[in-house]
């Protein structure tokens, strides 16, 4: 009988951990499913409300250089946060990098203005990496110093250098650099046009994903493509090398990396000068394609977003980089027929509420359940009152989207786990 006990294998535990896990991550199927119907959804929306501007590819177009300077954004915060450190000078590093890349821009190239961006980017991080790593500061006090910092610094130098002499007769002032030569874009020909010609049919589904597509491919800025490529290196560095292990275990836990031989104080500086220089190329971005010269305030508040965008991705590459693609696109309605097609937006936003009433209600959650058909019936009265969504609430719809975004996403975040702790080496002996 012992000998059979001995034989007997031991229940499977770690594979029914495993399987946990892997139903509480959507898989590729379930993914790509959620986006075709979401995209079907929109479509006959469209369909229904004529607000063509919804899926058109001058408003992809647009919410794609509006989302850019936002994702970077998050993409700077995912690097600090993964290693342990709270960014909230975002906001601060962005406005160095519009600065340098629009003070070195137009007296050089603007190649040499985007990597001036990302240098006083790098710069407002080590600062941040000083206080928070070195000096064990709070995280939140040193970021909201950087940004107060960053702020008077750059008002500073730009009346310092762009309000006299060859600055001011080349266009500058003491809230503005003279503008810089254009970095340039990317639109493949034959198929730009050509998806062009399909959207303009208006046909339900193909003409919305022919608008979709086209606004991806047309007049796409350089910076753009780096951007995308910044994303996909960064999920490889963090989640498929050694170096990306090693500095997300300084965020998770600090004392065990270090027994285990890890230099956590240099990869939390890595990081967080990585981060800086990610927030300087957000800035450089504003400076150099969105505007081709420094514009104080010209940032507007896109580090905060980015923040949000990053908590909304759950502190992963992919959900980031499409929260910043949602807070791109409600930025850019306001730039295309903002009051109809936010409108039309009120209809998508009943549906959305009405099937997370009914899930809520099939989870057994009534009570929210009951609260979402009841805000699903407003918004549907207020759709069915009205033409149009007043032009002030236009401006305002990219941050109650991240109000709603944030309040539907909390429930399933995982931050790491040493986030804004104070470390200090050796303290686990």
């Amino acid at each position: 009988m012992s000998a059979t006990k001995t034989d007997t294998p031991p229940p499977a535990a770690p594979a029914v951990s495993g399987a946990k896990k892997a139903r509480g991550r959507l898989s590729t199927g379930q993914t790509l499913m959620i986006v075709v119907g979401a995209l079907f959804l929109v479509s006959a929306v469209r369909v229904i409300t004529g607000a063509d501007q919804l899926t058109s590819g001058g408003q992809i177009s647009a919410a794609l250089g509006l989302a850019v300077p936002i994702g970077l954004a998050a993409l700077a915060g995912l690097w600090s946060e993964r290693a342990g450190v709270v960014n909230i000078g975002l906001e601060g590093m962005m406005i160095l990098g519009t600065f340098g890349a629009g003070w070195l821009g137009w007296q050089t190239s603007p190649w040499l203005g985007l990597v001036c961006g990302i240098g006083f980017g790098v710069l407002g991080g080590l600062v941040h990496a000083v206080a928070t790593i070195t000096f064990g500061v709070d995280h939140i006090v040193s970021g909201v110093a950087v940004n107060l910092l960053a702020l008077g610094a750059t008002q500073y130098l730009a009346k310092l250098f762009f309000a006299d002499g060859v600055p001011a007769a080349k266009g500058g002032n003491p809230k503005q650099s003279p503008p810089a030569e254009s970095l340039g874009d990317v639109t493949i020909p034959g198929l730009s046009s050509g998806l062009h010609s399909i959207e303009q049919h208006h046909w339900f589904l193909v003409s919305d994903l022919a608008g979709i597509l086209g606004g991806l491919v047309t007049n796409v800025s350089v910076i753009t493509i780096l951007a995308v490529l910044l994303f996909v290196g960064s999920w490889w560095v963090l989640w498929r090398t050694s170096f990306g292990l090693r500095l997300r275990s300084c965020g998770e836990n600090p004392v065990a990396a270090e027994s285990l031989g890890v230099n956590v104080y240099a990869h939390k500086y890595a990081a967080v000068a990585i981060s800086g220089g990610l927030a300087g190329l957000g800035g450089a971005f504003l400076a150099l394609v969105t505007s081709h010269s420094y514009l104080e305030g010209q940032t507007g508040g896109r580090g905060y977003i980015g923040l949000a965008a990053m908590i909304f991705g759950n502190w992963r590459p992919g959900g980031l980089a499409m929260g910043a693609g949602l807070f791109g696109f409600s930025d850019a309605l306001q730039l295309r027929n903002g009051g109809e097609t936010v409108h039309a937006l009120l209809l998508l936003l009943v549906v959305l509420l009405a099937l997370l009433a009914g899930w809520k209600a099939y989870r057994k959650a009534m009570i929210q359940a009951t609260i979402s058909a009841v805000i699903a019936l407003v918004v549907l009265v207020w759709y069915l009152l009205t033409d149009e969504v007043p032009g002030d609430f236009v401006g305002a719809t990219p941050y109650v989207v991240t109000l709603l975004v944030l309040s539907l996403s909390a429930q399933r975040l995982r931050m790491p786990k040493a986030d804004g702790m104070r470390y200090r080496k050796g303290q686990g002996k």
